[in-house]
């Protein structure tokens, strides 16, 4: 089977001791060679602070850390300040995202992503690869598909170097995504989301926030398990470990896998996937 480079997203912690349930985890996906981990930084950017505190103590300690970052309801000098504080540490990757908005900010400075993107290259030149998001199945937002191309596009033409998607269960939705974007003369690096899948109302939790579509034909698979934990895990695994196999075979650049800040579940799909 062929191999293409990965990487790993962890969430913020919030406190010292999920500090180090992050620690644990990534520590056992290390025997996996990865480009780099990211770590998010929370709905109007709650949790920067923490989500600084992780990045500089993994590069630290000699770990490729991309660093999530959002305007939220920030002065851009405070963002501005941050970048410093992330060249200053050897950071040269960043996620550059919107973010989710948090009630109660107001309007943020920056409304788009590109103008998120924008700033960083007027800040930092190309000091950062930056890395932006993508959805394959289209943007909740978006009022169309051409309207998803084209503030994608936006964001390339600002300066991001390649992209992350959204996850998805449908690899047919990320190769038309991908073929779109080509027509358009979008040609930098997309990179599939992968998310695991270990019970039923997390994964539907979690696409109801982010607008994920979940097949009909995997819900149902899902609920007549019912709660046999371990069979849940077992048929996630192999959904997800073909839902890869298929995006390597059809020219998947890399995979980034949305760890949930656990490492078994990524382990084990990695582990089929014979890496």
């Amino acid at each position: 089977m062929k191999k293409v480079p990965i990487s790993f997203e962890f969430a913020a912690p919030k406190t010292a001791e999920a500090f180090q349930g992050l620690s644990r985890a990534y520590q056992r996906l290390q025997r996996f060679p990865h480009e780099f981990i990211s770590v998010t930084y929370g709905a109007g950017g709650s949790t920067r602070d923490g989500t600084k505190s992780t990045v500089l103590n993994l590069s630290a300690a000699g770990h490729r850390v991309a660093p999530h970052l959002s305007f939220g309801g920030d002065e851009t000098a405070t963002i501005a300040q941050l970048l410093k504080d992330y060249q200053a540490a050897g950071i040269r990757r960043l996620v550059a995202l919107r973010g989710d908005r948090q009630s109660g900010l107001g309007t943020p400075k920056m409304v788009h992503a590109a103008e998120l993107v924008r700033f960083i290259r007027a800040e930092t030149g190309d000091w950062f690869h930056i890395e932006v998001a993508a959805y394959p199945e289209i943007h909740p937002e978006s009022a169309s598909v051409d309207s998803e191309i084209h503030f994608f596009k936006e964001k390339i033409e600002a300066g991001a170097n390649s992209a992350i998607t959204q996850y998805f269960f449908n690899p047919d939705a990320y190769f038309q995504f991908s073929d779109e974007c080509q027509k358009a003369g979008i040609d930098v690096p997309i990179v599939p989301g992968i998310m695991p899948i270990t019970n039923l109302a997390g994964i539907e939790r979690f696409s109801a926030i982010c607008g994920a579509e979940l097949p009909r034909w995997l819900v149902k698979r899902l609920q007549n398990l019912g709660d046999d934990d371990s069979a849940i895990k077992d048929f996630g695994c192999d959904v997800v470990t073909n839902l890869c196999q298929r995006l390597i075979e059809g020219g998947a650049p890399a995979l980034h896998f949305y760890t949930l800040n656990q490492s078994k579940p990524s382990a084990r799909i990695l582990e089929n996937l014979g890496y």
